[in-house]
């Protein structure tokens, strides 16, 4: 089998981004990263016959197999391996592969001696490929460049201070398709080098003294789909900063931050963690995500609302909740009864609603206007939640 590259011309805008940030420039073998990750949904990849082709003589843990030309996830998925949406790592057959545009590594596996992700890795003859993997996690990083207003989990009180009040780095590779997602470039970023734990601590860390604040923040793309890599960094981010003013800040969509990796990433040195909870009705959790599986989806969005509860019972650490708000995607409504269902877990926790603005495959829907943000910071308030603000094109409003 081979496979072919088409672009709808009528749908290509000819941006460039296929070739300089995804593109295989070897062929193409399936992975459909490029698809994925097209603002404007042009890409296709269709599968065709190739007859005459010749398998390629591989070594996968420890034993041979001749296969045909496709990704290394593909020749595991012929030999049975599973990929997993929700990580299980207790079956050594099992991988979990988030992203599948090669950014999280999460489904890494050792190549030739080398960390490389299986989703988009093309097979090569005389791979060896080894499953197991004991070396140091990687991941694709960006950013370390200073913020002025900080992100879902930085604390209110700071975000009207005039300058920086953190510095903040971005993972490539999430687990949703958000078709607004507002920070895509990142997220489906694949070429660059991958970084390893301690690479991205000491960056962050001069990050730090450069912009002279006390906040390190990480975010995406999804920053906990790499479990290892992600606690891994925040050890090695505390141990760089011993000093008591340094926080630790983690922004996630929550969907895989189980009670134990809460547990992990507190003790690594996790001071400050924003979860966005993206709604409250299943149907419109899937809309903004753009998941099409419908038990993956309820499961990701049990499990932030899971860790927003486990938090405020079990942790001291400050939590913040981000809710996103637009027209297009969630009601007033809705709103509300998400603001109950954060009231009953507690009336104190910091809420940022998010003004969902035009982004990626949603390019034409209406940014919300003050006065739409202003009745979304009514609602919510009226439900008696005590820190509301509203982000909106002019500043915020609360709390």
């Amino acid at each position: 089998m081979a496979h072919i590259l088409l672009r709808d011309p009528g749908k290509c805008t000819r941006c460039g981004f296929c070739r300089s940030y995804v593109s295989c420039r070897k062929g193409c073998v399936g992975c459909g990263a490029c698809s994925i990750s097209c603002p404007n949904n042009a890409i296709e990849i269709i599968e065709i016959k190739k007859p005459g082709a010749k398998d390629l003589s591989v070594v996968i843990d420890d034993k041979p197999f001749f296969l045909p030309k496709t990704t290394v996830r593909g020749a595991l998925e012929s030999l049975d391996y599973e990929f997993l949406k929700y990580p299980d790592y207790s079956n050594k057959k099992e991988i979990f592969t988030p992203c599948e545009t090669g950014g999280c590594l999460s489904c890494a596996v050792m190549i030739d001696g080398e960390l490389m992700p299986s989703c988009t890795t093309p097979l090569k003859e005389g791979m060896v490929i080894n499953t197991e993997v004991n070396s140091i996690p990687k991941r694709l990083v960006q950013g370390f460049s200073g913020h002025g207003v900080g992100g879902v989990g930085t604390p209110w009180q700071i975000k009207e201070i005039f300058g920086f009040v953190e510095v903040v780095c971005f993972t490539s590779g999430c687990n949703f398709r958000c078709p607004q997602c507002q920070n895509w470039i990142t997220t489906y970023r694949r070429l660059g080098e991958p970084r390893t734990p301690r690479y991205t601590a000491e960056k962050m860390t001069r990050a730090r003294e450069r912009y002279s604040v006390d906040r390190m923040s990480i975010s995406g793309g999804e920053c906990t789909l790499n479990r290892r890599w992600l606690i891994s960094y925040v050890k090695e981010l505390k141990e760089l900063n011993m000093d008591e003013y340094a926080r630790i800040h983690v922004d996630t969509n929550g969907s895989i931050l189980t009670d134990d990796y809460i547990d992990d990433l507190v003790e690594a040195g996790t001071t400050d963690i924003g979860i966005d909870l993206k709604s409250h009705n299943i149907r419109t959790f899937m809309e903004i995500t753009g998941l099409n599986d419908r038990e993956i989806a309820e499961r990701y969005q049990k499990t932030a609302w899971e860790a927003v509860r486990y938090i405020i019972d079990n942790y001291n650490i400050f939590l913040g909740i981000g809710i996103p708000y637009n027209s297009d995607f969630v009601s007033l409504e809705e709103m509300a009864k998400m603001g109950e269902e954060i009231f009953k877990l507690s009336a104190d926790v910091q809420v940022c609603v998010l003004d969902y603005r035009p982004a990626f495959r949603k390019k034409n829907a209406p940014r919300p206007n003050y006065a739409d943000m202003g009745k979304v910071y009514s609602v919510l308030r009226g439900v008696g939640l005590k820190t509301v603000i509203c982000q909106t094109a002019y500043g915020y409003i609360g709390p």
